[in-house]
């Protein structure tokens, strides 16, 4: 008879918001009695006060896996720039003890004018008195339905930090990176993302991965579909939780 396998599973988030847009995924998998942690970035919830660089973040994730490696196959899940660093992260050159990888909304490269375009709105919203937020408070409210809706909101919102991680963003080398990913690998994106600019190009690279677009979901696919979302980690972690027990 095989062993039950403990799977751990690391979440990174998107950029301005924190460890708390996971809460419908922890829940879902505290119910299924699979462990899992939410990091903060730095910059970001609980690290607010610190400055973020690509090497601090990659750090971040780096002890996270390793904690919970020591306890069994890690699945690491990272939405938007969370993603981005974890495919950066996924990728290098040391072996990241991983067993799988979820990247959301996050198959874009950020350089060129997307890139620049993106950081002058990031300024353009900073520099209004609210730096946006009722804007932000209007396009949740018309997109998130109420039990995740309060979850992107809970650890704060690290409005300026947001220029400073864009431009750390431009340094990362994710074709190189992508290329390296062997672990079993899901893109899961919205029907209405505009980071799935690449999705194809990324999807090449990695012909051993699933691309999963979600109808009627915008960047945010974590939150606007939990359920879907929550479904869909479920197949991964099945699918490495089996993996594992085949290979013990």
């Amino acid at each position: 008879m095989l062993e039950a396998v403990s799977l751990q599973v690391v979440f990174v988030h998107g950029i301005r918001t924190s460890r708390t847009m996971w809460r419908s995924q922890l829940a879902h998998l505290a119910a299924r009695d699979i462990s899992a942690v939410a990091v903060d970035l730095p910059g970001h919830g609980r690290r607010m006060h610190e400055s973020f660089t690509l090497a601090a973040a990659m750090s971040t994730i780096d002890e996270a896996v390793r904690d919970a490696a020591r306890r069994g196959p890690v699945l690491l899940v990272g939405h938007s720039m969370g993603g981005l660093l974890s495919v950066a992260y996924a990728g290098g050159e040391s072996s990241p003890p991983i067993a799988g990888f979820i990247g959301a909304s996050c198959t874009a490269l950020p350089r060129g004018t997307a890139l620049a375009a993106y950081r002058f709105a990031a300024r353009t919203f900073n520099a209004l008195p609210d730096q946006g937020q009722w804007i932000t408070n209007r396009v949740l409210a018309a997109t998130l339905p109420d039990d995740t809706r309060q979850d992107f909101a809970a650890g704060g919102y690290a409005f300026h930090t947001q220029d400073m991680a864009l431009r750390e963003l431009a340094a990362l080398d994710l074709l190189t990176d992508v290329r390296r990913i062997r672990v079993p690998l899901w893109w899961i994106n919205g029907q209405y993302d505009q980071l799935r600019g690449h999705e194809k190009l990324f999807r090449r690279l990695t012909p051993h991965s699933e691309l999963i677009v979600v109808p009627r979901t915008s960047h945010l696919v974590t939150a606007m579909r939990p359920r879907v979302f929550n479904a869909l980690l479920d197949l991964a972690a099945a699918t490495l939780q089996h993996g594992a027990q085949q290979a013990s």
